[in-house]
């Protein structure tokens, strides 16, 4: 199991000294999200060799999975993002759904976003990079999202049946949204690539709210998980301060 810092940590410093914090504070990557803000990708690319750490998953430009008539768009999106992840070294593409279209039928919709799925499958593949679909909670951050439940999420990957189309489980938006996150978080494990972590309410670090990230973690490293983990959390404490609780009180205990 392996641990990310997410952009924004540090409010207002670049990817590059993000890069940095993650090599100092004993993390393993950097999840950047919007790739296409990145002044020079090479630039980025050559400060990733000498730091030693890499950007490890970015998003693709924000389309609608579930409109078909936006599947150019999206497929054109996801092009793009595997050309700059390429050059990166970025191995995991994380996507959302867009909101659920007033007036179509649930199914149908499900339909379009696992053709358009299967339609990119192929490209993925080509490049060995994953496409993570997230999964976000409606009730608080994301109203009107298609995607919010792992289980929906897990059958729409089955039936793109592409080994590189998987999920993002976001334990935050997971207890929001359905709780029994242990138990999600471990039966959907061969269709999950990724895991987000932030305490609820408030999405901060971990140890601020009501999940015990020990046992979640712990169940999830039972399972063989070895990617990322990204801490995707504001902090109420200095960022440095916040790490470094989370490696004390929960990293070292998790055997």
């Amino acid at each position: 199991m392996k641990f990310s810092l997410c952009i924004g940590a540090y409010q207002g410093e670049d990817e590059i000294y993000h890069l940095e914090k993650v090599k100092a504070l004993g993390f393993h990557g950097l999840e950047y999200y919007a790739w296409w803000q990145l002044d020079d990708l090479k630039r980025t690319a050559r400060a990733q060799e000498r730091i030693g750490v890499g950007i490890v998953a970015t998003c693709t430009p924000f389309i609608s999975l579930v409109d078909e008539s936006l599947r150019g768009d999206y497929l054109d999106g996801i092009s793009r993002t595997i050309e700059a992840c390429k050059t990166l070294g970025t191995k995991s593409i994380i996507s959302q759904t867009g909101n659920e279209l007033d007036g179509v039928p649930r199914d149908v919709q499900q339909l379009t976003m696992v053709e358009t799925l299967k339609r990119a499958a192929p490209l993925l593949e080509a490049a060995d990079i994953v496409l993570e679909l997230e999964p976000l909670n409606g009730l608080v951050d994301h109203k009107g999202h298609y995607l919010q439940r792992s289980d929906e999420g897990a059958e729409i990957v089955d039936k793109v049946g592409s080994s590189h189309v998987k999920l993002v489980f976001d334990v935050y938006h997971q207890q929001i949204t359905e709780g029994n996150v242990i138990r999600n978080a471990t039966a959907y494990r061969h269709r999950i690539n990724h895991y987000h972590i932030a305490d609820n309410p408030g999405r901060h670090q971990p140890g601020t709210g009501e999940l015990n990230y020990i046992n979640i973690l712990k169940a999830i490293k039972e399972t063989g998980f070895e990617g990322y983990v990204g801490l995707e959390c504001g902090f109420t404490i200095d960022p440095d301060d916040a790490v470094e609780q989370f490696h004390e009180e929960i990293v070292a205990r998790l055997g």
